[in-house]
């Protein structure tokens, strides 16, 4: 297994600049004052890689992380609570595999945000941390940079292994739609776009052809033309030729990467573990994401829908849906990817995040008993790579309809993430156009789901 590279060197956060600022009275340079962060630094990375596993549409809190058996039947549901491996806290009877690895997670239960409509919207909030409100519609060259875009491009990985990898969707905006925002490199450019795999891993014959030459080319011939590649270049000055020439370079990368090669032969691992992920295009994406991140790359993430009303988004038969299909598919793959990597020494220093856009309605509705968009209240799971295990953050009202205790919101979420994965949050960067932005301004780690 390659090994990561260490945390990385103190990074120019918009805070350091003005602590610079104030220690020029003092006598200190700005290299002196990052000498002195080094070491903070270095122990504050907690996590080398994260796996996103993003519940697309909006997973029901009420039926998963934070039943409430008390509350009436129009608002508890059909299912009951059962135990978790730490006493006292209760999960959803569907997922009793994720239960008996509540030691392992952090719960937080009472994240919210503004956006109850578009699914673009509320899906960027989350994985970036910047609530635009109801402003729909699909990805934009503007957007901020999704969480494996800014890993990706503060500590790449050593080797020729895709910094950032997105599968098995580009999840559209409903059916026929435009991809969602927060999946993408944005005011960063698209050099910074993951690693996108649009097969099923779960297909019996899954490759990625694209990985290897042509029969007429000769790894002589490819080096030739690389080399006159980069004799040609392009015309510098514009934005787009940066663009191209990272996208050509990645290319390059990617065709000569034996490290990625191996990591997408899914079929090397045993049949027993992989039946244990799930035979399912999402099972196996979770799997295929511990390879990656094995190999050596930052950040996995897993959209769970092909759009934003086809998995998730229960408004109408929520209860069957879950029941039938999504919770055993997740029951399956999150707790086999904890224990997996446990067993492999990984989970201290890989941070997984299962998280959807929004919860669920408490009410259920007419509609087939669905529940509807929740964005005033809801769940999500933390585990390794530097969080507390076995621990609940913040909780819910009697009917999980708003926060009763230490609310957050995804951008304090998202800067736990970059906090844990080394990365300030206040970090300044700049866009194509040297243009700066402070990478997740509103929010702050939370400091209580820190191991």
């Amino acid at each position: 297994m390659p090994t990561h590279s260490s945390c990385p060197g103190p990074l120019v956060s918009r805070r350091q600049m003005i602590q610079a600022g104030v220690a020029s009275y003092l006598g200190l340079s700005l290299p002196q004052l990052l000498h002195a962060k080094e070491s903070r630094k270095a122990v504050d990375c907690s996590a080398d890689a994260c796996i996103v596993i993003f519940l697309n549409g909006g997973p029901s809190h009420l039926d998963m992380w934070d039943p409430k058996p008390d509350a009436p039947p129009e608002v508890r549901g059909e299912f009951k609570p059962i135990q978790t491996s730490v006493p006292g806290v209760l999960f959803g009877e569907h997922i009793p595999r994720f239960a008996r690895q509540m030691h392992r997670c952090t719960v937080i239960r009472s994240a919210n945000h503004s956006v109850n409509n578009a699914h673009a919207a509320a899906v960027y909030c989350a994985l970036t941390g910047h609530d635009r409100g109801e402003i729909g519609g699909g990805a934009r060259p503007d957007d901020y940079p999704c969480i494996g875009s800014v890993v990706g491009m503060q500590r790449p990985p050593s080797s020729s292994i895709p910094p950032h990898v997105l599968l098995p969707f580009i999840t559209k905006e409903g059916a026929g739609g435009p991809p969602q925002p927060g999946f993408f490199g944005g005011w960063l450019g698209k050099a910074n776009d993951p690693m996108i795999i649009l097969r099923d891993p779960n297909a019996a014959d899954f490759a990625l052809p694209e990985l290897t030459l042509g029969p007429d080319i000769d790894p002589n011939r490819f080096d030739a033309r690389k080399q006159l590649s980069e004799r040609l270049g392009t015309r510098k000055g514009s934005s787009s030729d940066t663009d191209l020439e990272g996208i050509r370079a990645k290319a390059f990368d990617l065709l000569t990467s034996p490290a990625l090669r191996e990591a997408v032969r899914i079929d090397r691992e045993p049949a027993k573990l992989r039946d244990a992920y799930g035979r399912n295009i999402y099972g196996q994406s979770v799997l295929l994401s511990r390879r990656l991140i094995e190999a050596g790359s930052r950040v996995a993430c897993v959209s769970w829908a092909p759009d934003a009303n086809a998995t998730w988004d229960t408004h109408g038969n929520n209860f069957k849906t879950l029941k039938g299909t999504l919770l055993p598919q997740l029951d399956a793959a999150v707790p086999t990817l904890l224990e997996d990597l446990s067993d492999r020494g990984m989970l201290e220093r890989t941070l997984v995040v299962v998280m959807g856009d929004f919860g669920r309605t408490p009410k259920i509705n007419t509609n087939g008993a669905g529940r509807d968009h929740w964005n005033f209240c809801y769940s999500l799971v933390l585990a390794g790579g530097g969080v507390k295990g076995g621990y609940v953050h913040g909780a819910s009202d009697k009917i999980g309809a708003k926060p009763s205790r230490n609310p957050v919101t995804p951008a304090d979420v998202i800067a736990t993430v970059y906090e844990c994965l080394g990365v300030p949050p206040d970090l300044e960067l700049h866009d194509r156009l040297a243009r700066p932005f402070v990478l997740c301004p509103w929010g702050q780690p939370i400091r209580e789901v820190l191991a």
